[in-house]
């Protein structure tokens, strides 16, 4: 009756009993690959779900995709259970496992969309496109058979162009300066790093800045290598900034907050309903058990990021400063399903030294979930109009019997709100239209050869470069030209902090991020207020 839908009925029956895992009787094991333990599972057939996909498939009046109904059941299943347990499809798990894995497999370039043309704004240190001879500024117009200028192609659609196995050969057509004719380059396919420990620079004599955006595989090793480097140059307080860190890889996390513990210290511990408690413990062997810590967090710091931060505040080895994170305690295993997608189901809560949980309440709507940032914010939780108040009125204790608190997220020893001023709308303005992007990365590529040979590092930039009242009058007619008039009262107040930026977008067009990083932070109020903090002798709470 349904020549489509019966080859994969099957396949489809057992997603959805599994998905349904009360009504199918699933079961989970445990077996051993490569010492590691890896989820297994066995299914009972029989459900109600079993009964009427039958029926759908023996009845119903038109042709159905069994695999689109199945994906749409797993993941509506998945939904009710919590926000965090996640069905990838097949045709996803590629690029999910790239986020984990550190790498992906491409050309090798930084671009942004420009007036729907693809410009490159860096090639990637040592990657296929800069062997190949690609330079920033170069507008990548042709590449292989598709044409991916002028055509309103989204960011996804130019990186599936881009992207590609190991090996395999796309040639590019470059626009470069002001030149008709496309220059043509063959370019080889490889392996791409990418970078977790985004930049680490000193900040001032003694005091150490690192930067980690992500967690995965490879964290642990960028940030061992870039504590050591400041560690040698006579770094004794470091500032790790996790602020918008979404989490990742447990394991790098672990093994970066191994260097700053004791032997003995808990790290974390995990419990579920089906898991046992499980402690993680310090192992003693840190080379920075010695060093100042103080960690950055905001409401987008979550799951490693709150671990973290939690390890290093209930263990009193450190400060957290920022605001309350976003509040993502829950332990997902992962399953890999026989047709290539995975399912990532949540087993266990993730619980902080002192017994927090780390995990903010779900009470079955996703949508109130999502906008629990959005009620902080207009509650004057997150810009200081209200007192912070705790989730949980359960108190809990640190190592040094100091009060914390738990209910959701990690609350920081100082709370920096966010500034509220009707004069930052302008401000607003310029980053969302992306004016200050547009126009730094012109005023670089028409002056990159100058400002190299007068700046030859980053370093050379940050200490020297200035954007001078001249310059920043360009940038200022240019905002109008393109339909945004000067707001004189928001310029004569932060007219340093634009400043500021436009050199940051400068200096990232120069150097990448260590040429954006200490610029930018200068104007950032979260930064400088953890600085001043950092160089406080008697920190009190």
């Amino acid at each position: 009756m349904n020549g489509e839908m019966k080859p994969s009925y099957s396949w489809l029956a057992i997603a959805l009993v599994f998905s349904l895992g009360l009504l199918a009787g699933a079961v989970v094991m445990q077996r051993r690959i490569g010492g590691a333990r890896q989820p297994v599972m066995t299914y009972v057939q029989g459900s109600k779900m079993d009964s009427v996909m039958r029926l759908i498939d023996e009845n119903y009046v038109d042709t159905v995709n069994g695999q689109m109904l199945a994906e749409a059941g797993i993941e509506a299943v998945l939904r009710k259970l919590d926000p965090h347990s996640v069905y990838i499809p097949a045709k996803d798990f590629e690029k999910a496992e790239e986020e984990i894995q550190g790498n992906f497999q491409g050309i090798g370039v930084q671009f942004r969309m420009m007036d729907d043309t693809v410009t490159v704004i860096m090639p990637v240190s040592g990657g296929p496109s800069e062997k190949a001879g690609v330079l920033p500024g170069d507008k990548i117009i042709v590449a292989g058979d598709d044409t991916v200028s002028g055509m309103k192609k989204s960011t996804g659609q130019v990186m599936k162009a881009l992207k590609g196995p190991k090996g395999t050969r796309v040639r590019l057509g470059l626009r470069r300066g002001e030149s008709g004719k496309l220059l043509w380059v063959e370019v080889r396919r490889d392996v791409i790093p990418t970078y977790s420990v985004d930049v680490h620079f000193v900040v001032e004599p003694g005091i150490g800045y690192v930067k980690v955006s992500k967690f995965s595989a490879t964290t642990d090793k960028e940030f061992e290598k870039a504590m050591a480097d400041l560690a040698s140059r006579g770094v004794t307080k470091v500032m790790i900034d996790l602020r918008s860190n979404g989490g990742g890889l447990l394991a790098s996390c672990l093994d970066m907050i191994d260097m700053f513990l004791s032997e003995g210290d808990a790290i974390v511990y995990t419990e579920g309903r089906n898991r046992r408690r499980t402690q993680i413990n310090a192992s003693g062997k840190g080379k920075y058990q010695d060093m100042e810590v103080l960690v950055l967090i905001d409401e987008w710091s979550a799951s490693a990021s709150e671990i973290f931060a939690g390890a290093i505040q209930d263990n009193d080895r450190g400060w957290v400063v920022g605001r309350r994170s976003f509040g993502k305690g829950l332990v997902q295993e992962q399953i890999d399903m026989n047709d290539g997608s995975a399912l990532r189901l949540t087993v266990a809560r993730y619980y902080t030294p002192s017994g927090r949980c780390i995990q903010k309440p779900y009470d079955g709507s996703y949508e109130d979930y999502e906008e629990d940032v959005m009620r902080r914010y207009l509650s004057g939780e997150m810009t200081g109009t209200d007192s912070l108040s705790h989730t949980d009125t359960v108190k809990y204790h640190t190592k040094g019997g100091r009060v914390v608190y738990g209910g959701g997220g990690i609350e920081p020893d100082l709370a920096l709100p966010y500034k509220t001023d009707s004069l930052f709308v302008y401000q607003n303005r310029i980053s969302n239209g992306g004016y200050n992007y547009d126009f730094s990365f012109s005023y670089t590529n028409r002056n990159r050869s100058r400002l190299k040979a007068e700046y030859p590092s980053a370093e050379a930039f940050t200490e020297n470069f200035e954007v001078d009242d001249a310059l920043f009058e360009e940038f200022l007619r240019y905002t109008e030209k393109k339909g945004l008039p000067r707001h004189r009262a928001s310029i004569g107040k932060y007219g340093a902090q634009m400043k500021l930026t436009l050199k940051a977008l400068i200096g990232r067009d120069l150097y990448d991020d260590l040429g954006f990083y200490p610029a930018y932070l200068r104007r950032d109020d979260d930064f400088t207020a953890a600085l001043k903090w950092l160089h406080e002798k008697n920190k009190t709470i």
